[in-house]
C-alpha cells in the first residue's frame, strides 16, 4: 500500500514545532542573560552616578570584544548539525574540543586587551572621576572571559545537536546567583569588602564559571554524548579543525560586530543632541533589544536544521527548514511591531514619566515597529546562511548595508537634514532591511545551485 505524503501544510506546521522545540529554549536563555546586564545597571544605579555611568562605559568598550570572539564560536553549531546530519559520529566529538580550544586562544588577548583600556577611555573624553571606576570593572570581568568562552564554546556545540534546554537551565541558575553575587560584593555583605561598580565586575566572573562548570559537567555526563568520545583523553589543538572553525566564525565575529558597532555608532551620534533625545533613544532602544531576542533565538535554531539537511545531502529540505524559519520570525515581530505601534505610551511609560522624553520616545517606539520586521529578516536570513556554512559574502553585506547605507544614512538624515533621533533612526531601517532582504535572496541562491547540484 503506497504511503501518502505529508500536505505542505502539515510539513509547515511539523516544521514550525520543531524549530520552536529548538528554538523556544534559546529565546529564553538569551533574555535571561539580557536580564543580568539589567540586574548590574539597576542595582549599580543604588550606589552612586559614578558607578552606574562606569558600568555603562565599561560595557560599551566589553560588548563589541565579546560579540566579535563569541560570534567566531558560533561556527561549531552548523559544523555540528552537519556532522550530525552526515552521519559522521566520530568527528562530533573533535569539533567540541577543538571549540574549546579556540575560545581559550580567543579569551588569552581579550584578557589582556580589557585590561588596558585606560586610552580608549581617554579618547572618548570619559569623565576622570569614571575613569578608574570602569577600568577596575573591566579588570574584574576580565577574570570572567576565560570561563564565558568556554561555556559559549560548549553552549553552541550543544546547539549544533539542536540540544537547547540545558543552556537555558543553567541561564536560570546564573541569574539567580548575580543577584546574591552582586549584592554581596558591590556592597560589602557577609564581611566582604564594599567594592562598587567593581564588585559587579567580579560578581559577573564567579556566575560565567559556575555557567561553565554546569555545561561542562552536563556535555561530559550526558549520556548519548558517550559515543562522541569528548573528554576521553586529553588532546592537543588540531590544526584541521580549528582551521575550519577560524574560516567559519571569524566572518560570523566580523558580521555581528559590525552591526553592534552600527548602533553603537548611532547611540555616539545620537549622544550628542539634546538629553530627551538620547533618553528616548535609550527607552526605543531597550525595548527593542529585548524583542529582538525571540529571532536571535529562531535564528540559531534555524542555523541547526538548516545544517542538518545539508549534512543529509537534502538541499531541497533546507531551503524548506530555511524559510520556515525565516516565515515564523516574521510573524513574531509582526506581533512585537502591533504591539510597539498600539502601545508606545504604555511603553515609555515603564521607563520615564517625563512628557517631553515619552513625546519623542514615542515616536521612535512607532520606528520600531518597522524596525523589528527588518531585524527579523536580516537575523533569521542569516541564521539560514550560517547553516549552510556561507559567512564570507554575508559578511560583506553587513558591511554594505551596515557601513556604507545605514551609517551615512542615519547622518544624512540626522544631521544633515536635522531630523534629530527619528532621522538616525531611519539609518538603521535603511540597514537593516538592506541586510534582510540581501540575505534572503542569497539564501534562495545558494540553495538553488546545491539543488542543481544534487540533480547532475
Amino acid at each position: 500500500m503506497q504511503q501518502t505524503q505529508p500536505s505542505y501544510r502539515h510539513r509547515v506546521a511539523a516544521e514550525t514545532g520543531l524549530l520552536m522545540k529548538i528554538g523556544g529554549p534559546v529565546i529564553i536563555t538569551q533574555l535571561l542573560q539580557i536580564s543580568m546586564s539589567f540586574v548590574d545597571t539597576i542595582m549599580a544605579g543604588r550606589l552612586s552616578p559614578e558607578d552606574l555611568a562606569a558600568i555603562a562605559v565599561g560595557t560599551s568598550v566589553l560588548m563589541p570584544l565579546v560579540v566579535l570572539c563569541m560570534g567566531c564560536l558560533m561556527a561549531v553549531t552548523p559544523i555540528v548539525a552537519q556532522n550530525v546530519g552526515g552521519r559522521n559520529l566520530s568527528v562530533i566529538g573533535k569539533n567540541a574540543r577543538q571549540v574549546l580550544w579556540l575560545s581559550q586562544i580567543l579569551a588569552l588577548p581579550a584578557f589582556f586587551i580589557l585590561r588596558n583600556l585606560d586610552f580608549i577611555f581617554v579618547l572618548l573624553q570619559v569623565t576622570d572621576e569614571i575613569i578608574p571606576i570602569a577600568s577596575g570593572y573591566l579588570n574584574a570581568i576580565s577574570w570572567g572571559i576565560f570561563p564565558a568562552f568556554a561555556y559559549g564554546a560548549l553552549r553552541h556545540f550543544n546547539e549544533g545537536l539542536s540540544v537547547t534546554r540545558p543552556a537555558m537551565y543553567i541561564a536560570i541558575i546564573g541569574t539567580l546567583i548575580n543577584i546574591p553575587a552582586n549584592y554581596v560584593l558591590m556592597f560589602g555583605a557577609f564581611g566582604f569588602p564594599t567594592l562598587g561598580a567593581v564588585g559587579t565586575g567580579y560578581a559577573s566572573s564567579v556566575v560565567f564559571s559556575v555557567m561553565f562548570g554546569a555545561m561542562l559537567w552536563f556535555t561530559a555526563s550526558h549520556q548519548p554524548y558517550k559515543r562522541f568520545d569528548i573528554f576521553g583523553k586529553f588532546r592537543w589543538p588540531e590544526k584541521k579543525y580549528l582551521s575550519e572553525l577560524v574560516n567559519i566564525g571569524t566572518p560570523i565575529g566580523i558580521s555581528s560586530s559590525m552591526e553592534v558597532s552600527m548602533f553603537a555608532a548611532v547611540s555616539l551620534l545620537i549622544s550628542t543632541l539634546s538629553t530627551l533625545e538620547v533618553a528616548a533613544h535609550q527607552i526605543a532602544i531597550n525595548f527593542a533589544s529585548i524583542c529582538f531576542m525571540i529571532p536571535l533565538g529562531l535564528s540559531i535554531a534555524i542555523s541547526a536544521r538548516v545544517g542538518n539537511s545539508i549534512g543529509r545531502g537534502r538541499p531541497h529540505d533546507a531551503r524548506f527548514r530555511g524559510y520556515v524559519g525565516v516565515g515564523i520570525s516574521t510573524v513574531f515581530m509582526l506581533c512585537t511591531a502591533s504591539i510597539l505601534f498600539l502601545f508606545p505610551e504604555a511603553i515609555t511609560a515603564i521607563y520615564t514619566s517625563d512628557a517631553e522624553v515619552t513625546n519623542i520616545a514615542v515616536q521612535l517606539l512607532y520606528m520600531a515597529a518597522f524596525f523589528q520586521i527588518s531585524d527579523g529578516l536580516q537575523v533569521s536570513g542569516y541564521g539560514a546562511l550560517r547553516g549552510l556554512k556561507d559567512t564570507k559574502i554575508p559578511m560583506v553585506v553587513n558591511l554594505v548595508a551596515y557601513w556604507m547605507i545605514g551609517i551615512p544614512t542615519a547622518y544624512l538624515l540626522g544631521f544633515t537634514y536635522n531630523y534629530g533621533a527619528p532621522g538616525f533612526w531611519v539609518g538603521l531601517i535603511a540597514g537593516l532591511t538592506v541586510a534582510g532582504i540581501l540575505h534572503n535572496i542569497r539564501f534562495y541562491v545558494k540553495t538553488g545551485s546545491l539543488m542543481t547540484d544534487v540533480k547532475l
